[in-house]
Order: C-alpha cells, then sequence, then structure tokens
C-alpha cells in the first residue's frame, strides 16, 4: 500500500497498517525532520522493523539530492535476517525505477561468510579470521609472486582484489537486496570473496544491516564503520540491553591464564624478533622511522591486512609521535615483559582490591617504570610491530592483544571506570582464581561518538520502560521520546501477578525464602497445575542457572517433576549453545505433534533475549521471582556507585529498573503477533507492589488488571481457564468502528481527510 504521512510518501510492503505502525512512522519522521535522536518503545508483535524500514526508505527516495542510509544494528544474525526478509518484501513494493537503484545487505563476521573450503572449515571464529590471513595478507601474496608452487592463496580474495583493482566490483552486487545466504552463494557462483565484497560495498549501500559491536566496539567500528557518513539514520532495534553492550566493549578481564598466554606470545615474537635481524633488518628500520613521523603516516593498510583498531582512539593520539622508548621493537617488548611481571604480581592479592585508572597507572610508574603515555600506545605498537613481523596467526596472540588492550584503555581514561582485582569468586570462596578487571561503568563513553557522528540515532525496543532512565544512562538528548501502546480487538494478552501457593503461603526469589520447601512447593505445584490445563507449550523463566538447578533438583526429589512430565515433556536451557539449539529444536517437535512441552529457561540468557515462542510454541509464560542482578557484585557495586555520583541515579531505582526490563524481555517471548495470544505469571509476591509493578512496559500495565494482582495458585488456574476459553471463540481480526486495529489505505485517507477539516 501507497499513503501520505504529513507530506510524505510512504511505501509499505502490507495491505494494511496497525495504528501504531502509523503513529510509530509519524514521531519517526518528526525526529528525521528535526536531524534529531529518538528513543521509541514498540510493543512487541506490532510490526516495528516493517514500519522502521518503509518510513526510513521513503524517507530517503523522496529527497534523491540528498539521500538517507539506513544502518539497521540487530543483536543476533536470526534478527539480522528477519530484518532483511522484511527488505526484501519492501523492494518488492517500491516503484520498480526506485527498487532498481537500491542495495541493502548485511554483513557479519568471515566465520558466517567466508566460502573458501579450507579457511572456512575451521570452528571457531578467531580460527577462520587466522586461516583467512594465512591466505590473504600481503606478504603472504607477494611471498606466492615469486614462489607460487608452495605459498597456497584463496582464489576468491585473488578475484576480489582484482575486480576492486580494476573498479569493477559494482557489477557482482546489482542493486538488490543481499542476505548471508545470498552472499555466500553470490561467491560461490561468481568465484570472489563474500566477505571482503560485502566489507567493500558497506560503502555504497543504501541500507546495511549488522551488528550492534560494528559501531559500538571501537575496536571494530574504526575499520568496518569508517566510511560512514553524517547523512545516516542508526537504528539500534532490541536495544533495552545497549547501556550493558556499550559497558563490555570497553571491560577487559585478565586471569593468570591471560599471562602466562602473554609470556608465550612474547617469546614468539621475540624469536621472530631476532629472525628479521638476521634476514631483513631493513624492515625493522624502516618501522623504526615510520613510528618516529607519528602513527597517522601509516597510510591505509591493504584490507586484508586491517587488524582490531585501538580500542580508545582519541585523534590526538595519530598526531603523536610515538614516544621514544617503545619505537625500538626490543625495547618495547621489554616495556610488555615489565607490564606481564607487574599484573602477574598484583594477581597474587589475597584480598579484593578496587583501584581507579589514575591510581593503578601510578602505581604502574612506580613499580615498573612505565608512564602513561606508553600506556596509551601500547596496543597500536603491538599492531604495528605484527604486521611488520609478517604474523598471520593473529588467534595464537589474542593474549598479549588483550594485555595492550587493558594497557591503552587505562592509559587513555581517568573517569568511568575501576580496576577490580579479586582473589576469587565470592560465589566459590574455596577455589583461588584471581582476576583483574577493567570495568567500564559509564555506557555513554561507547556510544556518545555514534551520536556525534550520525545525525538521527533511533533506539527502538518492545521494553524501554521507564524510557525516561535511558537518556541519563546514556547521556543523550533525544527529540522525541515516546512510548506506544497496543491496540487490540480482544484481550488476548492476560498477565497476572501470583503471590501466594493453593496453601496461601507467600512465594518469592527473595534470598532469605527462594530456599524455603514450601515456596519451592508451591512454585512445582503452580507449573503442574498449568501443565495440566494449559495446550502447547509452556515457557518458564528462572533468575539464574544456579537457582533453576536447585529447584528442579528439589522438584525431582519431591516427586513433582514426574508428575510434570505426566502431562508435557521437559527441555531445559544450559550455558552450552549446541545443547539449548537442539534442546529447542525438540521442544517445538513436541508441540508440533500436539503433546506440547515446557521450557526451562534463564533470564538473560540466550533463548530470553533472542528466541520466539509465537503461536502454539508458548500459550503461558511464567516469571519465576525477580531477575535482580547479583548485588553482591563487586562490579556492580562500583557500577551503581558510580551512577548515583555521575548521573544522579539511585542504586535501587536502578536494580528495579534491570530487573524488570529483563522480565518484560521474557514474558514478551509468548506474544509475537495480534492474531497470537497468552498468558503471562510473574510468580513473586514483590511484584504486588506498586514501585515495582510500575515500571513495566505500557502494554503489559493496560492488560493488568486489578482483580490480577494477588493470586493464589488456584486463583490464577481458574482465570487461565476462563482467558483459553475465551480465546477459542470466533473474533473480529480487523476491530470495527472507533476501534480498528487495521487500517487499509481509504481508512488512513478518511482520516487525513478528518485531521485537515479539525
Amino acid at each position: 500500500m501507497k499513503f501520505d504521512l504529513e507530506g510524505l510518501t510512504v511505501h509499505f510492503p502490507y495491505a494494511a497498517i496497525y495504528p501504531e505502525q502509523h503513529a510509530y512512522m509519524g514521531e519517526l519522521k518528526r525526529a528525521l525532520d528535526a536531524r534529531g535522536h529518538a528513543l521509541l518503545e514498540m510493543p512487541t508483535g506490532t510490526g516495528k522493523t516493517a514500519a522502521l524500514i518503509s518510513l526510513i526508505t521513503s524517507y530517503s527516495l523522496a529527497s534523491p539530492s540528498r539521500p538517507l542510509r539506513l544502518i539497521y544494528c540487530t543483536r543476533t544474525v536470526h534478527e539480522m535476517e528477519k530484518t532483511l526478509a522484511e527488505l526484501r518484501l519492501l523492494f518488492a513494493h517500491l516503484p520498480a525505477a526506485a527498487s532498481r537503484s537500491l542495495l541493502a545487505l548485511g554483513l557479519s563476521s568471515r566465520k558466517n561468510l567466508c566460502v573458501h573450503p579450507q579457511a572456512s572449515a575451521a570452528a571457531a571464529r578467531d580460527s577462520v579470521d587466522t586461516a583467512c590471513r594465512r591466505l590473504t595478507a600481503s606478504w603472504v601474496r607477494d611471498k606466492a609472486a615469486s614462489d607460487p608452487d608452495s605459498t597456497p592463496l584463496c582464489d576468491f580474495f585473488e578475484s576480489f582484489d582484482r575486480a576492486a583493482a580494476a573498479g569493477d566490483l559494482a557489477s557482482y552486487m546489482p542493486p538488490g537486496v543481499y542476505t548471508l545466504a545470498d552472499l555466500r552463494a553470490l561467491g560461490r557462483d561468481r568465484g570472489i570473496c563474500p566477505y571482503f565484497l560485502a566489507r567493500q560495498m558497506v560503502k555504497y549501500a543504501n541500507v546495511v544491516v549488522y551488528s550492534y559491536q560494528y559501531l559500538i566496539d571501537p575496536k571494530v567500528a574504526s575499520i568496518v564503520s569508517r566510511e560512514m557518513q553524517k547523512e545516516c539514520v542508526v537504528v539500534f532495534d532490541e536495544a533495552h540491553n545497549i547501556d550493558n553492550v556499550c559497558i563490555e566493549a570497553l571491560s577487559v578481564s585478565i586471569r593468570k591464564q591471560t599471562l602466562e598466554g602473554a609470556e608465550r606470545n612474547l617469546r614468539r615474537i621475540s624469536q621472530e624478533i631476532d629472525r628479521f635481524k638476521a634476514t631483513d633488518a631493513n624492515r625493522l628500520r624502516a618501522e623504526y622511522n615510520r613510528l618516529v613521523d607519528g602513527l597517522a603516516q601509516r597510510g591505509n593498510l591493504p584490507i586484508s591486512d586491517a587488524w582490531l583498531a585501538n580500542p580508545a582512539l582519541p585523534e590526538d593520539i595519530l598526531k603523536e609521535a610515538v614516544p621514544g622508548n617503545i619505537r625500538r621493537a626490543e625495547h618495547f617488548l621489554a616495556v610488555l615483559r615489565r607490564l606481564v611481571r607487574f599484573l602477574d604480581g598484583r594477581l597474587e592479592t589475597e584480598n579484593v582490591e578496587n583501584e581507579m585508572p589514575v591510581a593503578f597507572v601510578a602505581s604502574i610508574h612506580s613499580q615498573a617504570g612505565i608512564d602513561q603515555k606508553m600506556l596509551r600506545f601500547c596496543y597500536d605498537r603491538l599492531h604495528s610491530l605484527m604486521l611488520t613481523l609478517e604474523i598471520t596467526d593473529t588467534d595464537e596472540f589474542m593474549h598479549i592483544q588483550t594485555i595492550c588492550d587493558f594497557a591503552t584503555l587505562i592509559g587513555t581514561y581517568t573517569r568511568g571506570f575501576s580496576i577490580i582485582i579479586e582473589p576469587y569468586d565470592e560465589r566459590m570462596p574455596d577455589i583461588r582464581d584471581p582476576v583483574i578487571q577493567l570495568s567500564c561503568h559509564d555506557a555513554s563513553l561507547a556510544i556518545q561518538p555514534v551520536f556525534e557522528r550520525f545525525q538521527t540515532v533511533v533506539i527502538t525496543s518492545g521494553t524501554l520502560s521507564p524510557i525516561d532512565l535511558y537518556p541519563r544512562l546514556l547521556n543523550f538528548n533525544p527529540v522525541i521520546s515516546r512510548s506506544f501502546t497496543m491496540s487490540l480487538t480482544r484481550d488476548c494478552i492476560c498477565p497476572m501477578v501470583l503471590t501466594r501457593g493453593s496453601d496461601q503461603l507467600p512465594v518469592s526469589t527473595k534470598f532469605d525464602m527462594r530456599s524455603d520447601p514450601g515456596v519451592v512447593r508451591n512454585y512445582g505445584r503452580l507449573l503442574l497445575e498449568m501443565a495440566s490445563a494449559v495446550p502447547d507449550g509452556i515457557v518458564c523463566f528462572f533468575v539464574s542457572y544456579s537457582y533453576m538447578d536447585g529447584i528442579v533438583n528439589s522438584w525431582n526429589e519431591m516427586g513433582i517433576l514426574q508428575d510434570i512430565m505426566q502431562h508435557k515433556l521437559v527441555f531445559i536451557e544450559t550455558p552450552d549453545v549446541v545443547e539449548t539449539t537442539l534442546a529447542l529444536d525438540n521442544y517445538r517437535k513436541a508441540c508440533d505433534c500436539g503433546r506440547g512441552a515446557i521450557f526451562f529457561s534463564v533470564a538473560r540468557g540466550k533463548v530470553a533475549e533472542g528466541i520466539d515462542f509465537d503461536r502454539h510454541y508458548g500459550r503461558l509464560v511464567i516469571m519465576f521471582g525477580v531477575p535482580f542482578q547479583y548485588t553482591l557484585s563487586r562490579i556492580l557495586l562500583a557500577r551503581l556507585e558510580y551512577l548515583r555520583e555521575t548521573f544522579q541515579i539511585k542504586e535501587g531505582d536502578f536494580l528495579t529498573f534491570d530487573a524488570l526490563r529483563q522480565a518484560a524481555q521474557c514474558v514478551g517471548r509468548v506474544i509475537r503477533s495480534k492474531a497470537d495470544y497468552g498468558m503471562m505469571i510473574f510468580a513473586d509476591k514483590r511484584y504486588s507492589r506498586h514501585d515495582k509493578r510500575s515500571k513495566l512496559p505500557g502494554w503489559i500495565l493496560s492488560h493488568l488488571h486489578d482483580a490480577h494482582l494477588n493470586l493464589s495458585t488456584d486463583m490464577a488456574l481458574h482465570i487461565a481457564r476462563e482467558f483459553l476459553r475465551r480465546m477459542a471463540q470466533p473474533y473480529d481480526k480487523t476491530g470495527s468502528g472507533g476501534n480498528k486495529t487495521l487500517l487499509t489505505e481509504e481508512d488512513l485517507q478518511n482520516m487525513a481527510q478528518d485531521a485537515m477539516e479539525m
């Protein structure tokens, strides 16, 4: 369909549109007009992706002289594929002239795109990267030119290089939509490397879909996203956890194994230096002279040599000369050895230590003789040395890279970080496992460059409540900030708060109650009753893996688990990705064959973040407890203190906000479209408190009736049966009168007419 939105012709790939999609597009257009940032919460299953890409593509087509480019960031490859499928549908509905001129593609790691038979066979991502470098590094190719028989090369990359040199890459990728599978197929058919082709074509694409890390993590962003201009709209989809992604991008952990690996790396580098001194001393001398001129004189590296960039690259580093005492390779290695020895000494502590970067850098200077400037240049100096020594096995050198990453971050930032040294994990105090953690507390450090660089950044998700906390956490000012509700013709969402079991004993996962046999038994009885009454799939979320293990063991001893399995099969998420994928496949099979099944999962786990339980795969989701973070974690306590002092966010407010967004994310898995229906049970007495409950998204709260706020197991069972009986009745899918939930072109024209008359 095609309709007018405040003077803009919008192309939409479906015959009808939801009212909230129309309202969402209106707010998005205002943000684009104002060239500002937007924060939009839209209920799950209401076509957020279709609304976003339709509006932004239509907006770009409306001004061909200054077209906007869309950078769409997703968290998982699965979400990337879904977005590209929506784009393909949209492009099919665009005018022929427009669709012939637009290019959209997904970009992922070599692991997901490599088509070389040997390189792509490696299991780990780093191993694929290394196998690729062994075949494509500039020095490997130079060697192959003089000795082609003994040096294998990648034919796919050679084709890419020839096409790039001839300026002929566009002929390999005509306009259209390219998913990861399309890119691999194109690579095999045309004999060209899909990874490097996509990397190069990203500069010319109208729509690019890739991972958050490609924009937020400075090490990756400055390689992949360097060419992106200001006239880009950046969308972070499912961005409720964006502050955690930013913090992880700038945090580093160093263990005993890291330091041992770093020492092995240094010995290997030392051997390589000795070899070069004997065979090609000029290379080391040329590198020394280049470092005197500063890093900016390094010039652009061949695309196959580009390595992870500096984790924190202020512009001024590029203009400075590398400090004299680390220019020579041997001197730099001596500095790294002293740094590794210093860190090894700090790991010997018996007590927990917490230091700010300034104090830590001062102690490095006094004990190891390494000043702040030398630390700041560690990462780039290592990068330069590894290129000079022609090292392709970068995955073997991960340990020394981690040390240099750590050094550069503490040498660059003085605020927003702390260094926490723990001799053992508090949860297992008998096992000594010392760790130095450089913990970032300020999410705005990683995302600030994105806000400054692009004219519009849209942060959107189904669970952004309370929405006013995000501008403070990320330190930005959105021009549009809005939360939308869901328009429904029937009440197909049934949230309930269960505060007590059938025996009227309160239920909660509070620390002092969670092990109580009465609570464990009541949780088991709740699941048993629901398994007997609810058809198809039931998904249960627990607050942690350890709690899930404990409660499932207890149910097994009480005989409850055996009773549950009389009704439905039980599948469990584990930390192992392969096991969990297998469990999910079998869960779906059990639901498809009509037997129904129960899936045990964990809040903050892989399943809670990215797997949909739509239709018969999820008719009920039970959230056992409130998923608070581990509040005795030293890193969390340091972050809470920083948030309180810097952004005036109280500890309790942040912890509750964080727990409730995770709970909302878990229960939101069950509704993925308006034709769907499902129940949500929040099984913890704390949800009945207004200060907790009010932080749930508006689209859940609007269906949470007062009568469903303080239920026991038998009352919840009665409500569930009534709800399922109601959902079995035929209903009007489009709505009628003033409560229409599907708008056609004619409805939109009438709305526009009414607005003009008013």
